[in-house]
């Protein structure tokens, strides 16, 4: 009796499988919207005095990344000096906030557009900043040489920092601002700080060298 009800079993269910196949659903992507509950996100990005020339005489290049493929609505407020960008109901990427405002923020601290750009196309690149006192307590000449040793002369060594490690490096006075991928940041950061803290350029150019051939090596 056992068998024959297992037979009766297996030829129902067998049945019912060749009758309909369960196709798998397909949903339509969520907008930045739906994902958050149909609530609006907002950010703003304080101008500085001294980008307030740049940012508009190159509005029209910030403007249309964030407006054509990021889909969110920007504008200027000449009131309280800052940027202002939400999402809409044509915004289909989560994270399209987070990436203009970063964007904005790397135009904003000095980077060039071609190079800030990068953090709306790819999702590895990150912005550090750090000061000149937080490594070693200068004050006078002493200060103005280690940011001297950063530069270099015609801004030798920061180019070599730059091109070693595949990061860009603004010196906006006693503040430094780095640009690139988590790791590649650490190893220019060491080299600014070995610089800061006395060490000749000559040796650091050595290591930036072992640096580079390494990364080749690796790529």
């Amino acid at each position: 009796r056992k068998m024959e009800v297992d037979k009766t079993d297996k030829g129902a269910s067998g049945g019912q499988g060749g009758e309909a196949k369960a196709s798998a659903p397909s949903f339509p992507a969520m907008t930045a919207q739906q994902g958050n509950r149909g609530k609006v996100e907002y950010a703003r990005v304080n101008c500085p005095n001294h980008r307030y020339t740049p940012l508009r005489e190159n509005w029209p290049k910030i403007y249309e990344p964030i407006a054509k493929h990021m889909k969110l609505q920007i504008k200027f407020n000449p009131r309280k000096r800052c940027v202002e960008m939400k999402t809409s109901q044509h915004t289909t990427m989560q994270n399209a906030l987070q990436k203009s405002t970063e964007f904005v923020r790397a135009f904003m601290l000095g980077f060039e557009i071609r190079d800030a750009i990068a953090l709306l196309r790819l999702d590895d690149l990150y912005i550090d900043s750090f000061e000149v006192r937080d490594v070693k307590s200068l004050a006078g000449e002493h200060l103005s040489r280690a940011i001297g040793r950063i530069a270099g002369q015609g801004g030798k060594t920061k180019y070599t920092i730059e091109n070693a490690t595949k990061t860009r490096i603004v010196l906006a006075d006693t503040h430094i601002h780095l640009l690139g991928s988590y790791n590649n940041i650490n190893t220019a950061k060491r080299a600014i700080c070995n610089l800061i803290m006395g060490k000749p350029p000559g040796k650091v150019y050595t290591q930036m060298r072992a640096v580079a051939s390494r990364m080749k090596e690796r790529f």
